[in-house]
């Protein structure tokens, strides 16, 4: 069994091992600071060196049979018995402390919100971590969990502790949700100068000291995902603070553009969107008066007892307004310059999906739609003017 350092307090970084056993490219210690991927947590990496060498370790992985922990190192592998020095990368282990000292805060927020949002699973592998909830939270309530932390975090000194203790004693803790392992059980507590708890759980991570340096956890987005949970994706940390400092300097530089105060951006952006919708329903409006004057305007030409109008389109977007500007007792063929084609029709006899389907198999090309409206693409015009032709005189 590998003896586990990197609780202890410290936090510990550096530290000295003896080799235990190789299995190609991974070695195993008597003892490490590497936190073994775990938890939802991700793996610590950093540096093994050993007699003038010095690799890089890209992760620890814990053997749950035997209690030994394997480091997967870039580059050469020391001998069994080899005394090694490990360095854990101090960067990536605060940015995971952080995330996972996150995750608890503001897993605890989410149960004083309400008791029904239990954590069903975690993830803190990237920047962007989740919690996947029960009891469907509302916007309204991962707000009011958001606002409720930032007031904690920004208002109460809480001090991590990190006790263990034997099973025995779990009822005598506030613990957020029952332990998942038994015998002796390290606790992770968030508690106030008055002795008050905030959150308490059962945990192997790594934490920062003090909640506070876990702030600001932003809440990014929610979504609904299978088993009728709701995954609430945050950040934590130095990452939360790097994300939203980009977002304030994208959010000015856009200000700058419209010549408002960045507060005053959605404001802009709701007049944006008016302005939008109002251009959408005039080009539309426009649309429609172009495509009923293209219709009157376009001679038909008699195929059997059919009146047939052949309209090139210059303005694919047409298509539509065209087919359905059909005039009664007559049948219409728009072509636009990118091989899109349509048949409206406002006669009974006449099936504008079904002759559309019949020209097109013709002549290459797929499409359908309903009898009096149909629409497809076609790399053969002519051929497929000439097949609908003949498709329409057997109407």
């Amino acid at each position: 069994m590998t003896r586990a350092l990197y609780h202890d307090p410290g936090p510990l970084l550096n530290f000295t091992a003896r080799v235990t056993a190789t299995d190609g490219s991974r070695v195993a210690l008597d003892a490490t600071a590497f936190y073994p991927e775990g938890g939802g947590q991700p793996t610590d990496v950093g540096t093994l060196s050993w007699d003038g060498a010095q690799v890089r370790v890209l992760g620890a992985r814990k053997d749950k049979g035997s209690g030994q922990i394997w480091h997967e190192l870039e580059g050469a592998v020391p001998a069994v018995g080899a005394q090694v020095s490990g360095e854990v990368d101090a960067a990536t282990r605060w940015r995971h402390s952080q995330r996972h000292s996150g995750e608890h805060l503001l897993a605890q927020a989410f149960t004083r919100v309400s008791p029904v949002f239990g954590v069903e699973a975690v993830s803190m592998n990237g920047p962007e971590c989740t919690i996947d909830l029960r009891g469907d939270p509302a916007e309204s309530h991962v707000r009011a969990a958001e606002t409720l932390l930032r007031e904690v975090l920004g208002r109460s000194d809480l001090r991590l502790e990190t006790p263990v203790v034997p099973e025995s004693d779990l009822p005598d803790y506030p613990l957020r949700r029952p332990s998942k392992v038994g015998g002796q059980v390290r606790l992770v507590i968030f508690r106030a100068p008055d002795g008050a708890v905030f959150d308490a759980s059962a945990c192997g991570g790594t934490h920062v000291p003090q909640a506070s340096l876990a702030a600001p956890v932003v809440v990014l987005r929610t979504e609904r995902i299978k088993g009728g949970l709701t995954r609430v994706v945050f950040m934590a940390g130095e990452e939360a603070a790097g994300y939203l400092s980009g977002v304030y300097r994208q959010a000015r530089a856009l200000a700058q553009t419209f010549s408002v105060p960045v507060e005053r951006l959605p404001e802009r952006v709701d007049a944006l969107r008016a302005e939008r919708d109002t251009l959408i329903t005039e080009q539309e409006g426009a649309r429609q008066s172009l495509a009923q004057t293209l219709v009157r305007t376009t001679p038909p030409e008699l195929v059997g007892p059919l009146r047939l109008q052949v309209i090139e389109l210059a303005d694919p977007a047409l298509l539509q307004a065209v087919l359905a500007a059909v005039p009664g007792g007559g049948v219409i063929v728009a072509l636009a310059p990118d091989g899109r084609c349509g048949v409206g029709s406002a006669l009974a006899e006449v099936d504008a999906g079904a002759v559309l389907r019949e020209a097109l198999g013709r002549s290459g090309g797929k499409g359908g739609g309903r009898p009096d409206l149909a629409q497809g693409r076609t790399d053969r015009p002519d051929v497929f003017l000439a097949e609908l032709r003949t498709a329409l005189a057997r109407s």
